[in-house]
């Protein structure tokens, strides 16, 4: 049986001691949010954007029912998710400001990103110039290099997982399937969403290899950045797609670039895109050196000085209306009733127990 209160002892302090904190005795809990709407599912579980009663300041809240997660053998992705974010922050990420649970749900409490994930845009029909792609690309070389130094793969980048914020810069979340690996050890699990994954994860399943590094990210980067500017993905891999069927596809096809785009660019794909883990562009370094990024301010970039290609419209929420009618209507435990529905399960156990009292009484 699975005992909640080793998610208590693992979150340590309720707040994240490296951002600032409004009273760091402060033990923060649902109350002190103040639910505003349903935005999205991810692997967590749902997500709404709340806003914390004392300082009015807005964030994103995603929450998992505990029992579900006991059911899809989901904790241990939980914990690590929780553990990774604890320790680390940085200007392209999506970081943790509070954790904490009731007796249902668990809660992770990070930074509002109001621009929409590349995905819904690209759901939307935007087509994006190569200089928006470019950015992106400089923003996540940052973001994965910041990673890589605290010895984290990813392992699922990827547009449904870069959110933008309402300036248009990129920031990459969910760190659900993320792994750590320190001192020149590998990884092998056959970990990500397929047609992101990098050939060498299915190389190390099937054959039972080396396993794989941090090179793999990079190749999530080259997907990625082909589909956003394109529309679709370098290779044609669906989840279906068997492990040995992508195999043969990585040794036998040949990754098509469109003719519009400059040659800068197609060369930066083809050495993200390299079959060959060794090979292929895998850090900060190689990136710089490329011809697409010789001109990049990369103090200026980190800075969010460079303006973005593309800048989601401010009246609006981008993001799909139906998260918000499925939690009102089709939820059988909306979070907005959360708090009346705990006091009534309370109140309901407290009379079983005076009744229970009562009976005992009687019968003495």
């Amino acid at each position: 049986m699975f005992h909640w209160s080793k998610w208590k002892k693992r979150m340590g302090a309720n707040s994240s001691s490296k951002r600032p904190v409004f009273d760091e005795k402060e033990d923060v809990n649902f109350d002190h949010f103040q639910i505003l709407r349903a935005i999205g599912k991810g692997s967590f579980g749902k997500v709404c954007i709340v806003q914390k009663r004392d300082t009015e300041k807005m964030y994103a809240m995603k929450y998992m029912n505990k029992q579900q997660c006991i059911e899809r053998d989901e904790v241990r992705n939980v914990f690590r998710e929780l553990e990774i974010l604890q320790e680390i922050e940085h200007v392209f990420l999506v970081n943790l400001w509070y954790s904490f649970q009731d007796e249902e749900d668990m809660f992770i409490v990070v930074d509002l990103l109001l621009g929409g994930d590349l995905r819904y845009h690209l759901q939307q029909n935007i087509q994006f110039t190569e200089e928006a792609v470019k950015l992106y690309i400089c923003e996540m070389t940052l973001a994965l290099d910041y990673l890589q130094s605290q010895h984290i793969i990813h392992r699922d980048l990827k547009p449904d997982n870069i959110l933008l914020d309402e300036q248009g810069h990129a920031h990459l979340t969910d760190f659900n399937i993320a792994t750590i690996i320190k001192d020149g050890e590998r990884a092998t699990a056959l970990a990500g969403t397929k047609p992101y994954m990098a050939p060498e994860i299915f190389h190390s399943f099937v054959n039972g290899g080396t396993g794989y590094a941090f090179q793999v990210d990079w190749w999530s980067l080259g997907v990625t950045a082909y589909e956003v500017l394109r529309g679709w993905r370098p290779y044609d891999i669906h989840s279906n797609s068997t492990v040995e069927s992508l195999l043969q596809l990585f040794s036998t096809v040949s990754v098509q670039y469109a003719s519009v785009w400059s040659k800068d660019m197609v060369a930066l794909l083809r050495k993200l895109l390299t079959v060959n883990p060794e090979h292929r562009f895998s850090c900060l370094t190689d990136m710089q050196s490329s011809p697409l990024l010789s001109d990049v301010n990369w103090n200026a970039v980190y800075e969010k000085k460079e303006e973005a290609g593309f800048v989601p419209n401010k009246g609006r929420l981008h993001c799909d209306p139906t998260f918000e009618l499925e939690e009102m209507i089709l939820e059988s435990r909306p979070l907005h009733k959360k708090k009346k529905r705990l006091a009534k399960n309370k109140s309901r156990d407290n009379s079983k127990d005076s009744s229970q009292k009562m009976t005992i009484f009687r019968s003495v």
